[in-house]
């Protein structure tokens, strides 16, 4: 099928006196609050231009995008960054997982998370989309790290591409996936989100139901709860601890967690303890593979100017559409109808209205505190016939509503996870 592109290339604490003070003040605070805004949504960054060599020194060059990163006013029709989480065990965290850690899977390293975050030019919109670990695609031939040739794949599961090929591999096969170029990318590891969790004070997350969970440890009674740590880590992994057991409910769950996660970065609380972002950037280096595109720290500042003031009910999440897969009744292939509507939408810069109807057996369900009283009619989703916990809060702009079966949320709205007490 013949999808939308982009309409671009391929593409000190001191006394502030003076200019030349001033410039040097401006910098450090934009880029400290650089690394938050990006660490929110998935990717860490720089504080100062001299620490950026060990980010460089391990980043990626994207196959057919440039090796370094135009100004952000180049990309007339927004930019994508791609956030792939990575179940890479380190030496430090490696004794918290049992079996996954010491096992025979030990040595290999999937993505077994693969959001693509799409910021649009004007009005600033951020549309979030979470392709689901267990979708079958198409690969394209990859070219790794170290210059090894992998061969193309007519169907194989996405989260396989990270092992295969690398970070420039799972670029290019979101990008054939969507039409849309992959401008700037990273991948975090389990120590990212343990680390940064702690350093920031934790995520607020809601529960209608309690939660067990055997397989990653997690225990968690209905209601509300900070988390933070390794508890963090194991509310993002957590599957077996969800209703319908589901990759699908986890990334609604996963989606409940950023949506806090803005929330909490757009009230201010975070960006203006300086320490904390300083904190955050020191562990982000460490942790953090990144694309070339994603080495300049002025880069970094630009990103995080784009989306500060971005509201938390212009920012979408969605998961890929999908239907079970036909050969596989474990996997998931792509909804081609769903998809095209969706990224016709995001590369004509419009926002997307999730007309989906939550049910207990979505992984979370939508509070009815978080819905206007009027919705939009010029945007009005279709009739559902399947039980609703609430209305979907309408866009501030005439939105193209996606199919039905496309789940989402927007950041303004408190979605609660349905647990499964079963073990």
């Amino acid at each position: 099928m013949t999808r939308p592109s982009a309409a671009r290339p391929i593409a000190q604490h001191s006394s502030a006196r003076g200019p030349r003070a001033w410039s040097r003040l401006l910098r450090t605070v934009g880029l400290g609050l650089a690394v938050v805004l990006v660490s929110g949504i998935g990717v860490a960054g720089y504080v100062l231009t001299d620490l950026t060599a060990a980010v460089a020194h391990n980043s990626v060059q994207l196959e057919g995008g440039p090796a370094v990163a135009p100004d952000i006013a180049a990309y007339k029709s927004g930019f994508n960054l791609l956030v792939v989480g990575i179940d890479a065990c380190e030496a430090k965290y490696a004794d918290l997982f049992p079996g996954r850690c010491d096992g025979p899977d030990a040595s290999s390293v999937n993505n077994d998370v693969t959001v693509l975050v799409h910021v649009s030019n004007t009005p600033r919109r951020i549309t979030v989309v979470s392709f689901p670990r267990d979708l079958i695609t198409a690969v394209p031939s990859c070219t790794a790290k170290d210059g090894t040739e992998t061969s193309a794949q007519s169907a194989a599961q996405i989260n396989t591409t990270y092992e295969e090929g690398g970070l420039s591999c799972v670029a290019k096969t979101v990008s054939a996936l969507s039409g849309q170029q992959v401008d700037f990318a990273a991948a975090v590891n389990f120590g990212t989100v343990i680390d940064i969790t702690n350093a920031i004070g934790g995520v607020q997350v809601c529960l209608a139901t309690p939660m067990d969970d055997a397989y990653t440890g997690l225990n968690l009674s209905a209601g509300e709860h900070t988390v933070q740590g390794l508890q963090a880590l194991q509310f993002l992994r957590t599957r077996h601890g969800l209703v319908s057991g589901s990759d699908l409910a986890r990334i609604g769950n996963q989606q409940q967690y950023l949506g806090s996660l803005a929330r909490k970065l757009t009230s201010g609380k975070v960006l203006s303890d300086v320490p904390t972002v300083l904190n955050i950037a020191n562990i982000a280096l460490s942790n953090i593979e990144a694309s070339t595109t994603l080495t300049n720290p002025m880069t970094i500042v630009q990103l995080a100017l784009a989306v500060k003031d971005v509201k938390p009910a212009d920012i979408t999440f969605v998961q890929y559409p999908t239907v079970t897969d036909p050969d596989n009744p474990n996997r998931v292939v792509e909804d081609d109808s769903a998809a095209q509507t969706l990224w016709a939408a995001v590369a004509a810069n419009q926002p997307v209205l999730i007309t989906h109807q939550n049910t207990i057996d979505d992984g979370v369900t939508v509070e009815p505190s978080a819905a206007p009283a009027t919705p939009d009619p010029s945007a009005s989703p279709a009739p559902s016939t399947g039980p609703a916990t609430s209305a979907t809060p309408a866009p501030t702009s005439t939105a193209v509503p996606l199919a039905q079966n496309v789940r989402g949320s927007t950041a303004a709205q408190q979605t609660c996870s349905n647990g499964d007490t079963s073990g």
